[in-house]
């Protein structure tokens, strides 16, 4: 079981993990929050489906607008498409979850696929949905998930049937507790206008970013696309991209040959002294302390 610690992210916010063994569409990690690079999972999405098991601590998930903590003991679905993020609930909260990722269309074969898989996966009114610990509906998809973990992990002689199994049960489990299905042509558009704004920011981040830009790009006015970050991501168009460079500048920083001015520019900032001013905010520290304990965290992790 390998703990995931980098996202590879495209442009448009698509995961680009390939997410299958070799013989299956289908992944397990064991993910702790706070060995991510970032200090959080970092907004994404994917064409998998993704069922969570929180093992330790509390974390908090953002699913396209909605905020939900998820406490030990328990888990939550993220559907196909939706964009999410995951942090840490709380000051010293050291989380770890299992999470998997699939294929829709692994779960069941295409004569049973548009009926029971597919209208799940497009309907607009279950981005996420809760996997209760104390429900015996809850319990039996968080207990398949640790059985599925173990076949991956182990591989025992035909462990591909018995993943399929589990995966079964998993499936059968969600819907049959899940709510009724809705599709609202309107959030489909919603989604697809937030994606395109933030497509064209994670292209042009290092450049002069204006409000005006971002908006063309979701085919919004100024006042539609403020409404749109704040509802959805929590933030302004501005510091988004503010974040977004700053976030950036942490992969680059791991990349001794480049000094503190030069990832400050090619990351959007005009001085370095600014670049290092809103580090110091967003990431209460400055690059170079951040430099030098990443150095020293790869030093340990080498020597065992």
């Amino acid at each position: 079981m390998v703990d995931k610690t980098e996202f590879h992210i495209d442009q448009n916010l698509k995961e680009l993990t390939e997410h299958r063994t070799v013989s299956l569409p289908i992944a397990c990690y064991e993910t702790t929050i706070i060995h991510n690079v970032h200090g959080h999972i970092p907004l994404h999405w994917h064409d998998e489906l993704q069922f969570v098991f929180v093992m330790q601590g509390e974390v908090l998930f953002r699913v396209n607008q909605e905020e939900i903590g998820v406490p030990e003991g328990n888990g939550i679905f993220i559907n196909s498409g939706s964009m999410h993020m995951a942090e840490d609930i709380g000051e010293g909260n050291v989380c770890k979850y299992i999470c998997l990722n699939l294929s829709p269309q692994f779960i069941l074969p295409a004569e049973l696929y548009m009926k029971f898989v597919h209208p799940y996966v497009t309907a607009t009114n279950v981005p996420y949905l809760m996997i209760p610990g104390d429900q015996s509906w809850g319990l039996n998809i968080l207990e398949a998930m640790q059985a599925i973990k173990q076949n991956l992990r182990t591989q025992p002689v035909h462990y591909e049937i018995d993943v399929s199994a589990q995966l079964l049960t998993i499936w059968k489990q969600f819907i049959s507790n899940g709510c009724l299905l809705e599709y609202d042509p309107n959030e489909v558009t919603r989604n697809q206008r937030m994606k395109g704004m933030l497509e064209w920011i994670h292209l042009h981040y290092a450049e002069p970013v204006k409000l005006e830009d971002i908006a063309k790009a979701g085919q919004l006015s100024r006042s539609e696309t403020c409404r749109y970050f704040k509802q959805i991501l929590r933030t302004t168009p501005i510091h988004y991209v503010m974040d977004y460079r700053i976030q950036k500048s942490l992969e680059l920083l791991q990349l001794p040959e480049m000094s503190i001015t030069e990832i400050a520019y090619q990351v959007g900032f005009n001085s370095t002294s600014y670049f290092i001013n809103q580090f110091g905010k967003i990431m209460n520290t400055t690059p170079l302390k951040f430099r030098r304990e990443m150095e020293l965290k790869s030093r340990v992790e080498m020597n065992g």
